[in-house]
C-alpha cells in the first residue's frame, strides 16, 4: 500500500465512478481498477460494490476513507515540511461560502506572493465546509461564525464583520408585508439561512411560500425580477441598492450581525503554505466596521 493507491481510492470514492476518477487522475481506467483491487487485497476487505450501474462504496470503504484522507494529508505535510518555509510549495485547498466579498483581495495577494503553491478554491455552505476541513478534504475554509462552527478540533481566524439585510424590489414595505412574498433562501447549512430562521422562530413568523435557490447570483436576479425576498449580506447588494434595483430592510442586530471566519484544523504544526495564507488574511482583512445600509 502506498499513498498513490490511497489517492486513487479517495478519488474514486469522491467521484463515485472509476471512469471519472481515471479521467481526473489522467490514468487509464484499467490501471485505476487494478490499483483498487490491489488495495482491497492489501487491506483484506472490499472497498466498492460493483454493479451494472457502476460502483457504490461499501460500509467498510466508507469507514476507511477518513483514514486514507488523513494519511494523504500527513504525507503532503511531510513533503511541505521538507521544503523551503520562506517560499512554500505544495497544495493548499481552500473553500468559502459564496458571499465573501473580500475573498478576491486575499487570494490575489497570496497567489501573487507565493507562486509555487497550487492553490485551489471551491464553494459550499458552512456546515458542509466545516465537515470537509475536519475530514482533511480541505486545508481551511471561510465560513459564517455560528454555533455550527464551534469545534474543539478547529482553530479560527476572524476575517471581518458585516450586516445581513432583507432585500426586495419593492419600496416602503413593512417586514410583515415582505413575508407575504415568497422567501428565497440558500441551501440548508448556510449561516445566513440559520440567522433568518432564528428571527422567524422567535417572532412566530411563517412565510407564505419558501423557495430554495442555489447561488447568490440566481437569488439576486430573482429578487430584482420580483420573484420574492431574500436575506443576504449588505456588501453583496450595496451596488444594486444604490441603483434602486433592490431595497434593503433591517432586522434587529441579534439576527443581522454576522462574522466571517477562516477555520482550519488544530495542529502542532501548520504547513508553511497555510501559515503564509493566515498572514495574508491578517494583512488584507477589513478594519472590523460593519457596513450600514440605508433604511428605506
Amino acid at each position: 500500500m502506498n499513498t498513490r493507491d490511497l489517492i486513487i481510492f479517495q478519488t474514486v470514492a469522491n467521484e463515485g465512478s472509476i471512469n471519472k476518477a481515471a479521467q481526473k487522475l489522467n490514468y487509464v481506467q484499467s490501471n485505476v481498477t487494478s490499483r483498487i483491487q490491489k488495495l482491497e487485497k492489501d487491506l483484506g476487505t472490499t472497498l466498492f460494490h460493483r454493479h451494472k450501474r457502476g460502483i457504490t462504496i461499501t460500509n467498510e470503504g466508507a469507514a476507511l476513507l477518513p483514514y486514507a484522507q488523513k494519511i494523504i494529508y500527513l504525507a503532503d505535510e511531510m513533503r511541505t515540511l521538507a521544503s523551503n518555509e520562506a517560499d512554500p510549495t505544495g497544495k493548499l485547498d481552500i473553500a468559502s461560502v459564496e458571499t465573501v466579498i473580500k475573498l478576491p483581495l486575499i487570494l490575489s495577494a497570496y497567489i501573487d506572493r507565493y507562486k509555487n503553491v497550487d492553490l485551489t478554491l471551491s464553494t459550499g455552505v458552512t456546515t458542509e465546509l466545516k465537515e470537509k476541513v475536519l475530514n482533511y478534504q480541505l486545508d481551511g475554509a471561510f465560513v459564517t461564525k455560528s454555533r455550527m462552527t464551534n469545534d474543539d478540533l478547529l482553530d479560527e481566524k476572524e476575517v471581518f464583520h458585516e450586516k445581513l439585510v432583507l432585500i426586495s424590489n419593492k419600496e416602503q414595505q413593512t417586514i410583515k408585508q415582505l413575508m407575504n412574498q415568497p422567501l428565497l433562501r440558500f441551501s440548508d447549512g448556510c449561516g445566513y439561512r440559520a440567522k433568518l430562521n432564528e428571527w422567524l422562530y422567535d417572532h412566530e413568523v411563517v412565510p407564505k411560500k419558501v423557495m430554495e435557490l442555489g447561488t447568490l447570483e440566481t437569488t439576486l436576479g430573482s429578487v430584482i425580477s420580483g420573484l420574492g425576498v431574500a436575506y443576504v449580506p449588505f456588501s453583496a447588494v450595496s451596488e444594486y441598492a444604490t441603483k434602486e434595483q433592490i431595497f434593503c430592510y433591517e432586522l434587529p442586530e441579534k439576527y443581522s450581525k454576522i462574522t466571517t471566519i477562516f477555520i482550519y484544523r488544530k495542529s502542532e504544526y501548520v504547513t508553511p503554505a497555510l501559515e503564509r495564507f493566515l498572514e495574508i488574511i491578517d494583512k488584507t482583512k477589513e478594519n472590523n466596521e460593519i457596513e450600514k445600509p440605508n433604511k428605506p
